[in-house]
């Protein structure tokens, strides 16, 4: 098995580099204040939930509200990885049946695709064994998500109030948000949102954004288009102009259809505190410093991808949660710690706004 397209050589080199065991001293700091920063968070969710309630007449999630498809495939681990990726659910070869979800970040259902915005992956990985957090106790899967900008922009408890904060007042007045924007020092990180790449879902490539146990170690991960028609499709940009509203559905209905499609998972380990830092997801890991290492290959077979009754049954029902899943692979930081509380809560109210169960699916066939 080839990692990431490198040689005999540079595997080796990899194999000896000094990765940081997830429980070393210094890998997770609690900040000041971090418990009232998270409420305040969870608080405000809810209240751009409720306001989108008021124009929809139906609550969704807090954040990727907008569902792009829908599909099933399954991740295939790699039978033969260097003992120092063998790690968690990835310490053996095996194929795990997986049902995954394409989304708009923003909390707004009806966003329109021609506004650039980040856009999400999530993956719900069934048949999973293992110890299990006491969040996921009983649900035997393993939930991924990921977004299509590499640092997260919610970098901590205390930037994420304020931001989001921000968003809840001049949230449709973008002259006014930018002002305060860019009178702090995190300007760029906060605006690049805006500026992101408009292109084919299934071609855009997707990442954790903050840190999670790795077996012994550390890493982020990511999720790379793998086929050549994948990596064609991304020279593609939607044209606001010409292009309708729901373009990006679209052109992933299409593209599943026709073709299958292949992702690399892979991940980067922790080598520096100071140049990785694991409490503040708001700093890129620089990829020549500390390379992607594929571990599996996601495989998805032609299918249609937006399909009513799962997209209900997943916008209804549904809750993907990172500490949904192994203890192995737990989250870590403070942007995880955030999650840990804010989910739930924006989960709690969107089943009872809507008069809907949560369903924790624990096998495929429970999957419409």
């Amino acid at each position: 098995m080839d990692i990431s397209n490198r040689g005999v050589e540079d595997e080796a080199k990899l194999a000896d580099r000094n990765y940081i065991r997830w429980d070393a001293e210094g890998v997770e700091k609690i900040a000041e204040n971090e418990d009232e920063d998270i409420q305040a968070v969870a608080d405000m969710i809810n209240t751009i939930q409720k306001a989108q309630f008021n124009s929809h007449r139906h609550c969704f999630s807090g954040t990727h509200a907008r569902t792009q498809g829908i599909i099933k495939g399954k991740l295939v681990v790699y039978d033969d990885l260097p003992q120092h990726l063998k790690q968690s659910m990835f310490d053996h070869g095996a194929e795990y049946p997986v049902v995954c979800r394409y989304s708009s970040e923003p909390g707004d259902p009806g966003l329109d695709d021609r506004i650039p915005q980040p856009r999400g992956f999530a993956m719900k990985v069934f048949n999973v064994e293992g110890e299990f957090l006491p969040g996921g106790a009983g649900i035997p899967t393993q939930d991924i998500e990921f977004n299509s900008t590499p640092a997260l922009d919610l970098a901590d408890a205390k930037t994420t109030r304020e931001i989001i904060d921000l968003r809840i007042k001049y949230g449709n007045n973008q002259p006014e948000l930018y002002k305060h924007l860019e009178a702090r020092p995190d300007t760029d990180l906060q605006k690049f949102r805006d500026t992101v790449r408009n292109t084919h879902l299934e071609s855009t490539r997707q990442y954790s954004q903050t840190a999670f146990r790795f077996g012994d170690y550390v890493a982020k991960y990511c999720l790379v288009p793998n086929s050549a028609t994948q990596k064609k499709l991304y020279e593609e940009t939607v044209k606001p102009d010409a292009d309708p509203s729901d373009i990006l559905s679209r052109w992933l209905q299409s593209f599943h259809q026709d073709h299958d499609a292949e992702y690399l998972l892979q991940f980067q380990l922790l080598e520096n505190l100071t140049d990785q830092p694991v409490e503040y997801a708001g700093k890129v890991w620089d990829p020549e410093k500390y390379p992607w290492q594929t571990v599996a290959t996601l495989v998805v077979p032609k299918q249609d991808s937006f399909d009513w009754e799962m997209k209900n049954f997943w916008e209804d029902h549904i809750r993907l949660d990172p500490w949904h899943g192994l203890k192995t692979l737990q989250p870590l930081g403070g942007p995880n710690r955030l999650r840990r509380l804010v989910y739930p809560a924006s989960s709690a109210l969107r089943r009872k706004m809507n008069a809907r169960k949560e369903v924790n699916v624990k096998s495929m066939a429970e999957v419409p």
